[in-house]
């Protein structure tokens, strides 16, 4: 998947400027499926315009600028329904917390647990908001699907940091080394 196809599915919805497919990007349901910044979703929208998959209206707003509002055409539907067809990609896992956890015999104690605590109580928000997503939209049977296996998969990984926390701060270094801070 990419940011076009992040952009059609978004679209395939309802009609979206591009801050609002960038919030779902980063804090909503679309965060889960791939990375996208404001830098890619609207070279995206304005390539997928030019190409009859999207169209767009200005709509003047009281004191504040005018908001590009996009929809997707009949083609955009069809491109969309075409990319999905096709085989997947690869799964992505990036987590600052493994590179961080992968270190933790160079950081003081304090830190890692401090830091362990932060990424359970963040897994635990980001779990909420699924349980949240779950009562809003749990009618359809695709979007119930998925927001089970997200349940899944953060449930797993919450588990394992709160039953397994005390050994990576176990490897961490009882007192600071000041060559690791440098």
């Amino acid at each position: 998947m990419n940011v076009r196809t992040l952009c059609l599915s978004i679209l395939y919805e309802g009609e979206s400027t591009g801050y609002e497919i960038r919030r779902l990007c980063v804090e909503g349901e679309c965060a889960y499926f791939i990375e996208a910044s404001y830098g890619s979703i609207y070279p995206a929208l304005a390539k997928l315009e030019d190409e009859g998959m999207v169209t767009s209206r200005v709509e003047p707003q009281n004191g504040k600028p005018a908001k590009k509002v996009y929809s997707i055409t009949a083609a955009g539907r069809q491109a969309f329904a075409a990319q999905l067809a096709e085989p997947l990609g690869e799964d992505l896992f990036r987590s600052p917390f493994l590179l961080f956890a992968r270190y933790v015999h160079i950081l003081p104690r304090e830190l890692v647990a401090q830091r362990a605590q932060e990424f359970l109580d963040r897994m635990t928000e980001k779990h909420r908001h699924l349980e949240e997503a779950m009562a809003e939209r749990g009618s359809n049977a695709s979007d119930t699907w998925v927001i089970n296996f997200g349940r899944a998969v953060m449930g797993v990984a919450q588990q394992h940091v709160q039953t397994h926390m005390h050994e990576l701060i176990d490897l961490a270094l009882a007192e600071p080394n000041k060559d690791a801070a440098e």
